[in-house]
């Protein structure tokens, strides 16, 4: 099941691997959870500072009275959560291979395809920015131009009110749709770019053949993904200290699991 590309009889053309089963996410997570007690130092400092730093951005936006977007922005880091964990994907690799393993192995990691994963994170910011954008004309039209009301104020009006309930529900539908588009396409083509010397378009198109070859479990792992997600933000991001270390070593054995050749 080679996915064409502009040479396909190169060695570096990533292959689906075949079939995935609804037990494969799981075990894709027992394996992330398996790599995070084998490392539990650097994954946790990795999900210590990413935790870390996501709170300081909340409370940012609370301070210059912008805290309404939390919320699209708390689900716009859905789409470019991949590119923050390259280096779980590198210590996941690194316990893989035997290889030593230290704090600066996983904070600068020497990717394989360092313009092309720069490239793939531009499109991913711009899919964030699209994201942001259409929630704020969504917001315009349920709500008029008011501008955003302070958070503790707004939920309240979203799930109580006609107009909240409206914005919920075609906002999640809208949400949900982009979410799954931009996780067809960076679901592997992350962890691909990271570890082999492939172009990002190869990438993106053995990511996204392999989620339309097994939608089931590929929506299973998208849900749980996000339901991990959420369960870290839900808790004042002290569940973020290990729902994004798990995540990220769970995503590379997902990885490895999907692209065949993946050598």
């Amino acid at each position: 099941m080679a996915v064409v590309t502009g040479n396909p009889a190169t060695e570096n053309e990533p292959q689906a691997s075949g079939n995935l089963t609804l037990d494969d996410p799981w075990r894709w997570m027992s394996a992330g959870w398996r790599d995070m007690w084998a490392m539990p130092g650097i994954s946790l400092f990795y999900g210590v500072l990413f935790a870390g730093i996501s709170l300081l951005l909340v409370l940012s936006l609370f301070l210059v009275e912008l805290s309404a977007i939390v919320l699209p922005l708390a689900a716009g880091f859905m789409l470019v959560g991949p590119l923050f964990a390259v280096g779980l994907y590198e210590a996941s690799r690194r316990l893989e291979n035997g290889e030593a393993l230290t704090l600066k192995d996983v904070l600068l990691v020497k990717t394989a395809s360092p313009t092309q994963l720069a490239f793939l994170g531009a499109l991913l910011m711009l899919a964030l920015l699209a994201w942001m954008r259409i929630a704020s004309l969504l917001f315009a039209l349920f709500f008029g131009l008011e501008g955003f009301p302070p958070l503790p104020d707004f939920l309240p009006t979203l799930i109580l009110t006609p107009y909240g309930l409206g914005l919920l529900v075609v906002g999640t539908a809208v949400g949900a749709f982009i979410a799954f588009a931009v996780f067809a396409v960076s679901a592997l083509s992350v962890p691909m770019l990271m570890h082999r010397d492939v172009d990002a378009i190869s990438a993106v198109l053995a990511s996204v053949r392999v989620v339309r070859e097994n939608p089931g479990p590929m929506l299973l792992w998208a849900w749980i993904i996000a339901v991990v997600m959420a369960v870290g933000m839900a808790t004042f991001f002290v569940g973020m200290v290990f729902a994004f270390p798990l995540v990220g070593h769970a995503t590379w054995h997902a990885y490895r699991a999907s692209i065949s050749d993946a050598d």
